[in-house]
């Protein structure tokens, strides 16, 4: 349906995107894993390690610019259609941090917003967590405005339709009859049982998700293939459970049954930010190479029209439905569309271990731009 030259955005008087942040120099590096750590009982000396994986990228993770232009992409987008909303940015573990940025807004005059956040499924660490650290951050500051977040995306057709194009252009680089590995964040076990309304949430999601990119390849292109979910960016204990295979293992597997190629789709991640550059783009390029194994990423979504435009429209469907109106809800796949507002007993946070052996991080662990 067209939108209305000016959609009207009441209740809202702006818009939040909320990411996880990101250092953007060397120095920032260790106050950030301190930052995203906290409380966890890890010394700097490990983090210093997991630093390194950032120290090989000059000390700069990218999300920061990817939001940039993500902010820069909506902007543009709103004004095209009139939606006259201020945008504001806030990050949970580096500058802009929300309260700061929750501060800027109140002192504006702002009284009521909706937030974008940069995670598409619903668990603890992509959802509860953020909206955990909203609350905290709305009582420390005086005025703060509502804010309310815009319901999960993932199964959007902007979304998925962005990773169709970007998993097409991937495997036309590779020989007849690669496979296809959708790749996401490892979480715990436990965190995917507990995650969405009725558990499991995290894992169907993105199977769903993976269905219906692979649906639409086969209905262009009559062409069946190997497709697989797997993991990356596994950290924490060894000795706690987590959602497997790693996407390097899953690669040696594939190699060893002849696959004469594989497309590896970060349907997990919203932008080429540090999972991806790291543990895609170098580790499992890596270990794709030394097995001989042809490789393609597909692109994320970043600032790809249909994303974007998706996230716009799901701006004026929210406000349409704040003001009791009835708005059209687009998804694909067999889950529906993803709820408003959650349930006070969605995706609950685990229990932490608390004893040295426990909080040490594994010597894979990565570095983490999304939970």
């Amino acid at each position: 349906m067209p939108h209305p030259v000016s959609p009207d955005p009441s209740p809202y008087d702006a818009v939040l995107l909320l990411s996880f942040g990101g250092p953007e120099k060397p120095e920032d590096v260790l106050p950030f894993l301190q930052n995203v750590t906290r409380g966890r009982g890890i010394p700097d000396e490990r983090l210093k390690e997991v630093g390194e994986h950032y120290y090989g990228f000059g000390g700069r993770s990218p999300i920061n610019d990817q939001n940039r232009a993500l902010l820069a992409a909506l902007r543009e987008s709103f004004d095209e259609i009139g939606l006259d909303l201020p945008i504001y940015w806030g990050n949970r573990n580096w500058a802009p941090y929300l309260t700061d940025t929750l501060r800027e807004m109140a002192a504006d005059g702002i009284r009521r917003a909706v937030v974008i956040v940069t995670s598409a499924y619903p668990s603890y660490s992509g959802c509860r967590q953020y909206r955990e650290n909203l609350a905290d951050a709305t009582a420390e500051v005086e005025n703060a405005p509502v804010i309310d977040k815009l319901r999960h995306y993932a199964n959007h057709p902007g979304f998925v339709g962005s990773f169709v194009e970007s998993t097409a252009a991937a495997l036309s680089e590779l020989p007849e009859g690669a496979a296809i590995a959708y790749v996401t964040h490892s979480i715990p076990t436990a965190m995917n049982a507990t995650s969405g309304p009725d558990g499991n949430g995290y894992v169907t999601w993105h199977l769903d998700v993976a269905a219906e990119i692979t649906a639409e390849l086969e209905r262009r292109t009559g062409v069946t293939r190997r497709t697989d979910l797997v993991y990356c960016s596994r950290s924490g204990p060894p000795q706690v459970p987590w959602l497997e295979p790693d996407v390097n293992d899953h690669l040696e597997e594939l190699a060893a049954t002849g696959v004469p190629g594989v497309a590896v789709v970060p349907i997990g991640f919203v932008s080429d930010h540090m999972e991806v550059i790291y543990d895609l783009d170098t580790e499992a390029a890596a270990t794709a190479d030394k097995l001989r194994l042809p490789m393609a990423r597909a692109a994320t979504p970043g600032t790809d029209p249909r994303f974007v435009t998706m996230l716009r429209d799901l701006v004026v469907e929210r406000a349409e439905a704040e003001r009791g109106e009835h708005p059209e809800r687009p998804c694909v796949g067999k889950l529906g569309p993803g709820w408003d507002n959650c349930r006070p007993d969605c995706c609950p946070p685990l229990r932490r271990p608390t004893t040295p052996t426990q909080t040490a991080v594994p010597t894979t662990a990565g570095p983490k731009e999304t939970a």
